[in-house]
């Protein structure tokens, strides 16, 4: 593949980049803000998230159905999402129809904040929450972040509370609206078969008068003491256990290592965990992962089963990352190098994954790495590495939470 990088930063901040492949069949275009829920405060928790569901709701020029009939009309594959770190709305299309799906996402990110679509977007959110509230897995994530981060924000929820929301007021938006949407807060990712330069001039014309506003973000790592919770629910039949453990940031270098590191704990198959719970027959469920972040980073330890057996399934977990590292080899570290090299390969074949893996390095970073930069990075982890990050993040302290049946004796 033939792939340029092109970068542009406007006067008032806003970074343009993009990695150019004239041979693509398809473009993609994304709007990432660097705002998420780590940037708000208790009292307006699940503002970002409510902001991503308004930019859908109008502009002053554009109403709602001018916004999903235009989308439609030039055969787009959008959506948007929000995470502890950033917003993000997307579009992959044909290369001819990109200067178009530019302009709705451009012109959607200037929207209206019109009181009755906030009253009535507030209980879709509400909805939202309630429908969450409904899965064992989130409910029991969402409280163990809780407890492991602590007053920090990284232990917000994304979608707020119910009672974060029922107090969220509309002016109170567009504050945060005003200080996070900014030129100098946004990032434009395109890529596949586009002309930078005329993208360039395009996305000027539509962002040029966006403000600068040099809005800050506490990235200081969270201190991380460990603890064990144990709740119940009439709804759940299943007991569940998950931990949360202090883990690499996303600027350090460890992190591919990390990611190797969780793979070898609890990938999808030959695992450890798998080996020891799935194929025993111990648990029905059984992973591990690593999630990066802005100055901190966490692993996920996940586990479920039988209720009565809970205690012995979190036993053998913690008994596997205990023997993590004991007896790795590098015919396992090859494995699973093998495997996130051809996960990575397969999605930099396709524009709109480029674009994402662009748009989110550059605004975790700022700083480009193509694929082959990546792909290099995991080539270089050595068994050496493995056993120097887990003795540096050992999965411990961490904080674990189990989900039991109400009817059984919590754990």
């Amino acid at each position: 593949m033939s792939i340029a990088f092109k970068h542009h930063v406007l006067d008032n901040g806003l970074t343009i980049i993009a990695e150019v492949e004239p041979s693509a069949q398809t473009s993609a275009a994304g709007f990432f803000v660097r705002t998420g829920a780590r940037d708000e405060t208790k009292e307006i928790m699940g503002v970002s998230h409510f902001l991503e569901h308004m930019m859908f709701k109008g502009t002053e020029e554009l109403s709602t159905d001018d916004i999903n009939r235009g989308f439609d009309r030039i055969g787009a594959r959008n959506n948007a999402y929000t995470s502890h770190e950033m917003t993000v709305f997307y579009a992959q299309v044909l290369p001819e129809r990109l200067r178009d799906a530019t302009e709705l996402l451009g012109k959607m990110m200037r929207p209206a904040l019109r009181q009755s679509d906030f009253d009535t977007e507030k209980e879709v959110i509400l909805e939202e929450i309630a429908m969450y509230a409904d899965n064992p897995f989130w409910v029991l994530f969402e409280e163990v972040s809780e407890r492991h981060f602590g007053s920090h924000a990284m232990g917000y929820r994304v979608l707020g509370t119910p009672e974060s929301i029922k107090g969220l007021e509309r002016d109170r938006m567009q504050t945060y609206f005003d200080d996070r949407y900014s030129g100098d807060n946004t990032t434009v990712a395109l890529a596949g078969n586009l002309d930078f330069e005329r993208a360039v001039g395009q996305i000027e014309k539509l962002c040029g008068g966006w403000s600068a506003t040099r809005p800050r973000r506490d990235t200081s790592r969270p201190p991380i003491s460990g603890d064990r919770i144990a709740t119940s629910k009439d709804t759940v039949n299943r007991g569940y256990a998950l931990a949360l453990a202090d883990a690499p940031a996303m600027d350090d270098e460890r992190r591919y290592t990390a990611g190797l590191l969780a793979h070898l704990l609890g990938g999808s198959d030959n695992s450890r965990l798998h080996w020891a719970l799935i194929e025993t027959g111990i648990a029905e469920e059984a992973q591990a992962a690593f999630d990066p972040h802005d100055g901190t980073g966490q692993y996920f330890v996940y586990a479920s089963g039988d209720p009565d057996r809970l205690e012995e399934i979190w036993r053998v977990v913690e008994r596997e990352i205990e023997g993590l590292i004991d007896d790795i080899t590098e015919d396992d570290l090859e494995r699973v190098k093998a495997k996130a090299e051809t996960k990575a390969t397969t999605s930099g074949e396709r524009p709109g994954d480029r674009m994402q893996r662009l748009g989110r390095l550059w605004t975790s970073l700022g700083e480009y790495l193509s694929l082959d930069d990546e792909l290099a990075a995991l080539q270089r982890v050595s068994v050496a590495d493995v056993r120097d990050v887990f003795e540096a993040f050992s999965f411990s302290p961490r904080t674990l939470g189990m989900l039991t049946p109400s009817s059984a004796p919590a754990a």
